[in-house]
């Protein structure tokens, strides 16, 4: 399909933003954040999510802690910084600009 490298595009350029979104509330385990993602049709492997989970704590806007688990290791478990719950505030405002500003031109070449 010759859209697929787009939307591949487009999925990878929203995921940190709805990652940081699923943090907003709660803190997350790994393996529930993958699954959370999954299920809203944003595909991640490992290899695209850990790298990301790591920039984002390097950069502040995550944190994580270690909990015992009962049936093995312990568990990672990421949460937003104050500074993520800040980065999230103008993520959302720029998602809200960026919505409005495409279906505007959505629109628009309904009408023609």
């Amino acid at each position: 399909m010759k859209a697929q490298n787009t939307i591949s595009q487009m999925r990878r350029g929203i995921l940190e933003f709805c990652i940081i979104s699923l943090l907003a509330d709660n803190e997350i385990y790994t393996a529930e954040l993958i699954d959370r993602l999954k299920a809203a049709d944003l595909l991640v492997t490992d290899g695209t999510l850990y790298p990301l989970l790591n920039r984002l704590q390097k950069a502040d806007i995550l944190q994580y802690r270690f909990v015992e688990s009962e049936s093995g290791p312990p568990r990672k478990y990421y949460s937003l910084t104050e500074e993520g719950h800040a980065v999230l505030k103008d993520l959302d405002g720029a998602w809200q600009e960026i919505h409005g500003s495409v279906e505007m031109i959505r629109r628009g070449n309904d009408s023609e």
